[in-house]
């Protein structure tokens, strides 16, 4: 049995990040002051040799993986010194990482009732050697994450439409990702991720444990992998509703989705045009739409709905899952099912869930969470601001197949009344709005009105 106490610990290290090309993997070393040392491992299967005028690149990639990917082991002592090996890193990526750092723990932060402000400092080294960004040559190729879930089918779908060369790639292996991938007909890669087997028994140990920015890591997974493979676009699917916060505590936001949100989208694209490549684009194709408008375009897809699935606990690490693709108890089951009823009837979206979770007098305090009324909060789920909900059920509750179910007719006589009427309208949140940097000829397709 390990003793691990995280309160004892003072140092957390970047220790190494090397590429073994004989079997095409990535291993990134970390440690604390005391134990062992913590080595996670990525596989790119069937990657070609790396190109030669792709070298710095890849290696000013490769380290800002092993940099970003550490969050996932600092965070089970949180120490307030950090060390990064080699010849460090300059101010430059320094920024991106403790924001990063400060605000993807946010939640995790909140609840293990830590204050990270004023802790998270990576050292700026003088001798650093700043790799300077120029164009190595990639091929136009989009590569497009998916998640199993409806926003990452909309972007294919909409670069399909514009005849764009596409390849899905999913980190990890999830069989039911695999499917819908499958499903789409497109090129697929599946990268491997494997986590130090040391960092769960640190869990059991006692160690700090928590929500963690995902996609953050995701996303520089896929920054080494478009430098190995050849693609020069790295299209996410994360909507305007990201950047919204789950509640504001003491002065500070707390975002789940910090990592989907435009921030980071922001500090993560100018860290590849500063030191990594010029001619590499990184970008949400969904930025300015809103959650109830990426499921008004998932509506249309229905080759997808008999093996997609956003429920979160299809996709835990750990423990058990459910037997079916909706566990129908969850916040992302409450938010899709909610998310698509105004724009599928009722017979279909049953047939997709199984169940009619409208009907659910059982679900009131959770669908309060998703409205964000009777003092419950947004819930630490990727899912659509209130104010998205509450105009999803005021729809639903002028539609005759809705009205009588009982999460409905309880929107209408106990929670409607005390909101703005206007405040209720669901077109406006079908619009497109906001700051983006989707391409011209993507967006024309996606912020089209339906």
């Amino acid at each position: 049995m390990i003793e691990f106490d995280p309160k004892t610990l003072t140092t957390f290290e970047f220790v190494e990040a090397r590429y073994l090309p004989d079997t095409t993997t990535a291993e990134l070393v970390y440690r604390f002051d005391r134990g062992p040392e913590l080595v996670e491992r990525i596989v790119f299967p069937g990657a070609p040799a790396l190109a030669e005028s792709r070298r710095a690149a890849f290696e000013s990639a490769l380290q800002l993986l092993h940099l970003i990917a550490g969050i996932s082991y600092y965070k089970a002592a949180v120490p307030g010194e950090l060390k990064v090996s080699g010849d460090g890193i300059d101010a430059g990526r320094a920024v991106l990482l403790d924001e990063l750092y400060l605000h993807g723990l946010g939640e995790f932060a909140h609840q293990n009732q830590l204050d990270l402000r004023g802790r998270i400092q990576f050292p700026v080294s003088a001798t650093a050697r700043t790799a300077v960004a120029t164009s190595v040559g990639l091929p136009r190729h989009n590569l497009v994450p998916i998640g199993g879930g409806k926003d990452s089918l909309v972007t294919l779908e909409a670069l399909r439409t514009l005849g764009e060369p596409i390849t899905a790639v999913q980190v990890g292996g999830s069989p039911l990702i695999a499917r819908v991938i499958a499903d789409s007909g497109v090129p697929a890669l599946a990268i491997g991720r494997e986590l130090s087997p040391h960092l769960f028994a640190l869990n059991r140990a006692g160690a700090y444990n928590g929500h963690i920015p995902v996609t953050a890591i995701n996303s520089a997974i896929l920054v080494v992998a478009s430098l190995l493979y050849g693609f020069d676009a790295i299209v996410f699917s994360n909507e305007r509703s990201a950047s919204s916060a789950n509640l504001v505590k003491d002065g500070f936001a707390v975002n789940h989705q910090w990592s989907k949100g435009f921030r980071f989208e922001q500090l993560l694209r100018a860290e590849i045009a500063r030191s990594i490549a010029s001619d590499l684009n990184y970008f949400s194709a969904l930025r300015a739409l809103s959650e109830l408008a990426v499921t008004q375009r998932f509506a249309k897809l229905d080759r997808y709905f008999d093996s997609f699935s956003s429920c979160n606990r299809n996709f835990k690490i750990l423990g058990d899952r459910p037997t079916q693709r909706w566990c129908g108890e969850c916040p992302k089951c409450h938010f899709v099912f909610l998310g698509l009823a105004p724009f599928l009837s009722k017979t279909k979206l049953l047939g997709i869930f199984g169940q009619n979770l409208l009907d659910r007098a059982d679900l009131a305090q959770a669908f309060d969470g998703l409205l964000e009324v009777n003092a419950q909060l947004k819930p630490f789920e990727c899912v659509g601001e209130g104010r998205e909900s509450r105009a999803a059920l005021a729809e639903l509750s002028r539609r005759a197949e809705w009205r009588e179910d009982a999460l409905v007719r309880r929107f209408v006589t106990q929670i409607a009344p005390s909101l703005d009427a206007a405040s209720l309208a669901l077109e406006p949140l079908l619009l497109a709005e906001g700051e983006h940097f989707v391409p011209p000829a993507l967006a024309q397709v996606l912020h089209a009105v339906r």
